[in-house]
């Protein structure tokens, strides 16, 4: 059996089963784009990770960075810049 990750969910929904490996290069690249970035706004943030995936990740990336973003703002790792619309995240420092 892989390596799972069981996902946190901001608003304590339930969260979902993912492969730890593809977690994990989500997290780098999302991690990695928002350190570029002070702050993105969320399709910006998940073209860009799935520009820099292009070809290298199996899967759906824009599922996987909404995924993987949840569970980050869950964590306290990034947040939603409050009233923003669209929708604005950025890491919490």
């Amino acid at each position: 059996m892989k390596d799972t990750i069981r996902t946190l969910h901001p608003d304590k929904k339930q969260g979902v089963n993912i492969s730890r490996e593809k977690y994990e290069i989500i997290h780098r690249a999302i991690t990695s784009a928002l350190s570029q970035h002070r702050e993105m706004p969320f399709m910006k943030l998940a073209r860009t990770v799935e520009k820099e995936l292009r070809g290298k990740f199996e899967g759906s990336v824009t599922w996987y960075v909404t995924t993987v973003k949840l569970d980050m703002e869950a964590r306290g790792e990034i947040r939603r810049v409050p009233h923003s619309r669209p929708q604005v995240v950025s890491l919490v420092k």
